[in-house]
């Protein structure tokens, strides 16, 4: 866990940018019982991203939009996983889907 200043200075930012992105819900930090913000690993690499979209020209409500799209796709593959589980196939096996592609193909 990083301290507002370090998670600041890992992604090249300004602690004060960090509250901003806070207040508009774009991530939201661990805190302390006495209210300082604590930044995981997990945090920083969101703030990186953010970073990124920022510099790819989005406004903040543009950042907001595509990370609650890719935060939608995570949860939609946890939820494929589960289902591949459960059915008793793997998650990342898709050498079924190949084969079919090929018939196809070869049709």
């Amino acid at each position: 866990m990083y301290a507002i200043s370090v998670a600041a200075s890992m992604v090249s930012m300004e602690i004060q940018n960090l509250r901003v992105y806070e207040r508009r819900g774009l991530l939201r930090p661990d805190r302390t019982e006495g209210g300082t913000r604590l930044y995981s690993a997990d945090d920083v690499a969101r703030l990186a991203r953010i970073r990124d979209l920022l510099a790819d020209g989005l406004n903040l409500a543009g950042v907001a939009r595509v990370l609650d799209l890719e935060d939608e796709v995570d949860r939609l593959r946890a939820r494929l996983d589960e289902a591949g589980d459960e059915s008793g196939n793997e998650s990342g096996d898709e050498s079924g889907d190949e084969s079919g592609d090929e018939r196809r193909e070869s049709a």
